[in-house]
């Protein structure tokens, strides 16, 4: 603390507007990232695979619960004995569902341990997160991860499922909220002021926002 400079309220406001130009930058300079990460090319997924869910198992397919986007996330597993801190953080962050769902985005977890042993974690962590076991299948490998943490997207269109974006190491701290979510999908936030390519879904800005129980249709399409 001894080495920050004290100083009147007006440099202080001065020194916090230089700043905010470099932020406004960073700013656009993330839309631009987005809008780019939306004109994607993507890559057919052709081979089945089966997860271990709640209900019972179900193909990469039954992850998207309905919904036309997926996000999943690969939650690194160790065993009960090393529960992984970094994946455990990121998923503290994750906020409230109902919003992601209600862009018609699906948003999952996805890990190598066995679901009697994810179960109980999930329930200590109170997550709510949909969170499924990839124990016997060659997901994680397809996808780059190994034994690591990684974020893919997804598109679903009818029976395919296409493969849109992924991500891993730092790319993924900077995520959490709904917003930086919904700008790594096809279909970004759905409002007018995105490039978007033409043809994708879009709307006024801030008119779809509402409390996370005040939405319509909370399941899927």
């Amino acid at each position: 603390m001894d080495d920050l400079p004290v100083v009147t309220d007006e440099e202080w406001r001065i020194a916090c507007e230089a700043l905010r130009v470099r932020e406004k930058e960073l700013t656009r300079e993330l839309d631009a990232l987005a809008a780019a990460r939306r004109r994607l090319p993507m890559v057919r997924v052709e081979k089945d695979y089966t997860f271990e869910g709640p209900e019972g198992p179900t193909s990469l397919s039954g992850l998207f619960e309905g919904r036309s986007q997926l996000i999943v996330y690969t939650f690194m597993w160790h065993g009960t004995d090393h529960y992984c801190e970094g994946c455990s953080m990121f998923t503290d962050n994750i906020g409230h569902l109902a919003h992601l769902n209600a862009r018609d985005v699906t948003l999952a977890l996805v890990s190598e341990g066995p679901l009697a042993e994810i179960t109980p974690f999930r329930r200590r962590m109170g997550w709510t997160v949909p969170w499924y076991s990839a124990l016997g299948n060659d997901f994680n490998a397809d996808m780059g991860t190994g034994n690591g943490f990684a974020l893919n997207v997804f598109l679903r269109n009818g029976d395919s499922v296409y493969r849109t974006y992924t991500t891993s190491g730092r790319g993924v701290e900077r995520l959490g909220s709904n917003w930086t979510f919904l700008d790594l999908t096809p279909f970004g936030r759905q409002e007018r002021w995105e490039d978007s390519p033409e043809g994708r879904p879009q709307g006024e800005p801030y008119t779809w926002w509402r409390l996370h129980d005040d939405y319509e249709t909370p399941a899927g399409r």
